[in-house]
């Protein structure tokens, strides 16, 4: 906790990439004794109480560490520190009203969502279960929210890195706790699973304050850098001001965040309705819905983690470069942002993909039909995170217009589709879950399509430099599968030992990704930090 640094765009993006992708890959590799402890039916109730939560803390808090990024990045290039001082003053004391009121609405109505979740559905878990978990993690919507504002105050200075390592203290803490306390309630206490699920819910309240407390001794000593130690002028017309601003700007990216949570929900809620009329079990459908909304995505969360680094060095970036009204440095940021979602994000999504079967086995209990649709669906992953990037520099720019209207129409196509789409998979013979994959990617499709095209013909954001690189991506991306299904012609990727397999993902991916970087090297040195360069004696 010594002296903040600033970062650059690419080093920004670098290091809050890293960091998220740690946490995330911590939050994959405690699935495997966590799962073993509560097994399917408790791996679905946790899936439960965290869909429940997610939309209540999009609500409360996802918008804001961005949109008090912005702002302050605004408000710093502007030099008006009053400004900036007032605004996170303010900001803080709204989130902590918005944090007790989506506690109290989550904690008190928790019978009512879990009867709209579990439904009339028997055999699975109770409304009653259901009611408790939620109930537990709505605890964490009362620390969540404010630690938002301390990452954001910091990003919007582009100081990257501390708010990045706090995201690996929280879900270090949070792991720990979850482990500790699920064994001990199961194995030791010899308790129902669902008192597991509790004690792994409230682990994310204890997580966030443990981070909160990291940032907040940051942030006192480093008072003088984030202008902490003025005390401001208070002006009622420039509050008023600010809090139209801090709303202005919050509402985008909530909806952003909150219209992908939406897709998740969508599609588990009729996943749950439609299955049973399609031949599936209560037991197998609860699975498929939880494979949608908490195991499945949890491979998904890494190649996110890629677009989420990005978006939090991007908004400061594309903020200043637009108050500055250079069209050519946003130009250039925009393509880089396009660049890593071709170069590391689909070929990462590809290997996970063709991997998949294995994956799952290594991390949960062999089940063909988890590993189908992770095999699909972290394909849909590429446009999701497109779709994040795109969204979000549409935010940095004001065209919060487009922004709505494309995430409406995208919405609409992916409540519209999932029903029919799973009932003709059925009728084709087709496994009818296979018809939620293709209604969020036809979701994600058009409202990026929608802001891309709007982005090329207004703003004159193009994406020419990008679309350079792609004949030789496509190259090297069939290279990719074919030198895997050569791997796995002769490596025991179905072998019943985890470790044997969790070999063999390895040696794939360090082989065949080696042969990848090969053939991209000189694209993908383009999007990396100069300072990595340097040290890897890389730089030109």
């Amino acid at each position: 906790m010594g002296k903040l640094k600033k970062s650059n765009f690419i080093e920004g993006a670098f290091i809050a990439t890293t960091c998220i992708i740690i946490a995330k890959i911590l939050g994959i590799i405690y699935v495997i004794p966590f799962y073993k402890i509560i097994g399917e039916q408790g791996g679905t109730l946790y899936g439960y109480a965290y869909n429940i939560y997610n939309i209540f803390l999009i609500v409360s808090s996802a918008g804001l560490p961005l949109a008090i990024s912005k702002l302050t990045s605004e408000y710093t290039t502007l030099k008006e520190e009053n400004k900036k001082i007032r605004m996170y003053q303010i900001s803080t004391k709204i989130i902590l009203i918005f944090s007790i009121i989506s506690f109290l609405i989550c904690f008190l109505f928790a019978p009512w969502f879990a009867k709209s979740i579990v439904g009339d559905l028997s055999g699975g878990n109770s409304v009653s279960d259901v009611t408790l978990v939620i109930r537990s993690i709505s605890f964490a919507l009362l620390i969540i929210p404010m630690l938002s504002i301390k990452r954001g105050y910091l990003q919007g200075h582009t100081y990257i890195r501390e708010p990045s390592i706090s995201q690996i203290i929280e879900q270090a803490v949070r792991i720990l706790i979850i482990i500790i306390g699920s064994y001990l309630c199961v194995y030791i206490f010899k308790l129902p699973v669902k008192y597991a699920i509790v004690v792994s819910t409230l682990a994310a309240a204890a997580g966030g304050l443990v981070t909160y407390v990291y940032l907040e001794l940051v942030a006192r000593k480093n008072k003088k850098a984030l202008d902490l130690d003025v005390t401001p002028e208070v002006k009622k017309k420039e509050d008023r001001e600010i809090i139209k601003k801090i709303i202005f700007y919050a509402v985008p990216f909530i909806i952003i965040n909150l219209a992908n949570n939406a897709t998740t929900f969508v599609d588990m809620v009729l996943i749950i309705k439609t299955l049973p009329k399609l031949g599936f079990s209560a037991a197998t459908t609860e699975f498929i819905g939880s494979v949608f909304t908490t195991w499945g995505v949890k491979f998904n969360t890494i190649i996110i983690s890629i677009s989420s680094g990005l978006v939090v060095s991007l908004i400061p970036n594309m903020v200043k470069d637009y108050n500055d009204h250079n069209n050519e440095l946003m130009n250039q940021t925009f393509n880089k942002c396009l660049k890593i979602v071709l170069l590391i994000i689909a070929p990462l999504a590809i290997f996970m993909s063709s991997m998949s079967t294995s994956m799952w086995n290594v991390f949960y209990t062999p089940n063909e039909i988890g590993a189908a649709i992770l095999k699909f669906n972290i394909i849909v992953t590429i446009f999701d995170c497109l779709y994040i990037i795109i969204n979000s520099v549409l935010q940095s720019i004001n065209k919060q217009k487009i922004i709505y209207i494309s995430v409406i129409i995208g919405q609409i196509v992916n409540l519209a589709l999932d029903i029919p789409l799973m009932t003709l998979f059925s009728k084709l013979g087709l496994p009818a879950y296979q018809g939620a994959v293709a209604s969020t990617l036809a979701c994600f499709l058009v409202a990026t399509s929608i802001s891309i095209i709007y982005l090329h013909k207004e703003m004159k954001l193009t994406c020419y430099e990008t679309l350079k690189v792609v004949p030789r991506f496509a190259i090297s991306a069939v290279i990719l599968v074919l030198s895997l299904n050569v791997f796995k012609s002769f490596l025991p990727v179905s072998s019943p030992n985890k470790l044997v397999q969790l070999v063999n993902i390895m040696i794939s991916g360090i082989a065949c990704g080696g042969v990848y970087l090969l053939i991209n090297f000189k694209n993908i040195k383009t999007i990396l930090p100069e300072k990595l360069l340097k040290k890897l004696k890389l730089s030109e």
